[in-house]
């Protein structure tokens, strides 16, 4: 109960932090445009560095063994959700631009800032497990699925910043090296703004969006419902069931950021994917805006629910 009481409150911090965002663009102080910048500073120097101070940690068997969880876990969460929203598109019958944003979350602006603050800083070490996951997907999978590509395109997976940073951290972390005091304060410090950032470009991306026009629309609730409560909640009764094993010391912990992720907003990379291939990108940033605004309810309802089945 207490983790999702502070889960709630962060949530709602960090929506507060949006609202910044919204007011500037529509007070016409700056451009929805203008978010490139910041967002781009996010993806690559603010994520990288949040990863790489994840990793200066003592290495022990335990944190092996916990991150090879996370990571498998990760897997199952993608596995299930893509052949989930095949099975189900069969019923419902999603476009690309819905079935991707059933599958994929925006784990990377909103989970690592919500673990470091409600959890630690120490636990977001876990967080790269499934961001790892999700960029290989993403950019495999999830370029196949909306721009229709045949070909697999390795090297902007291998290029993508948060894959570099992961390589980085995972060999500093083997290594047992620890970076020098000056650089390790200043890629904390670069850590230290993904939240703040990361919302503001949320809510500058939503500056100029209708919002009683997004809101008027109704498939986009349908989506919403699946991506927020029906997948997640699968996740956390066989999470909660999981951990009841004694699959490890902190699995109860290491299960609840996984589900975090699985519980997590539309990724907003299905609308630039969505750009780029010339696909409905108004479309694809209704459902993420729908998405983020109610995962303000639905991501301390999951964790709340999980924390209840482990007693």
């Amino acid at each position: 109960m207490e983790i999702s009481i502070l889960l709630a409150e962060q949530i709602i911090a960090m929506f507060l932090t949006m609202a910044v965002g919204f007011g500037v663009v529509r007070a016409g102080l700056f451009k929805t445009e203008d978010s490139r910048i910041i967002s781009n500073m996010v993806v690559y120097i603010c994520n990288p560095c949040v990863v790489v101070h994840a990793f200066q940690i003592e290495l022990t068997d335990d944190k092996i063994k916990g991150l090879m969880i996370a990571v498998g876990m990760s897997v199952i969460v993608h596995v299930i959700l893509i052949v989930g929203s095949e099975l189900l598109s069969y019923i419902i019958h999603f476009n690309s631009i819905e079935k991707a944003s059933v599958i994929y979350t925006n784990a990377g602006y909103l989970v690592i800032p919500l673990v470091s603050a409600v959890l630690g800083e120490e636990w977001v070490f876990y967080t790269t497990a499934f961001i790892l996951v999700q960029t290989i997907l993403m950019w495999t999978h999830g370029v196949k699925l909306i721009g229709q590509e045949k070909n697999l395109n390795i090297r902007k997976i291998l290029c993508n910043p948060n894959v570099i940073a992961m390589m980085i951290g995972i060999a500093l972390f083997a290594l047992e090296i620890r970076l020098p005091a000056v650089i390790d304060s200043c890629v904390s410090g670069f850590g230290d703004m993904i939240s703040p950032a990361s919302m503001m470009v949320i809510g500058m991306v939503i500056g100029d969006v209708d919002l009683r026009w997004v809101f008027r629309q109704k498939r986009p609730y349908l989506i919403c419902m699946i991506r927020l409560i029906l997948f997640p909640l699968i996740a956390a009764i066989a999470f909660a069931g999981l951990e009841r094993t004694g699959l490890h010391p902190d699995a109860e912990y290491i299960l609840m950021i996984v589900l975090i992720a699985t519980a997590a907003p539309a990724a907003a990379m299905v609308t630039q994917l969505a750009q780029i291939y010339e696909k409905d990108s108004r479309y694809a940033s209704v459902i993420n805006v729908m998405s983020v605004i109610c995962c303000i309810i639905t991501m301390p309802l999951m964790v709340l629910i999980y924390e209840i089945l482990i007693g």
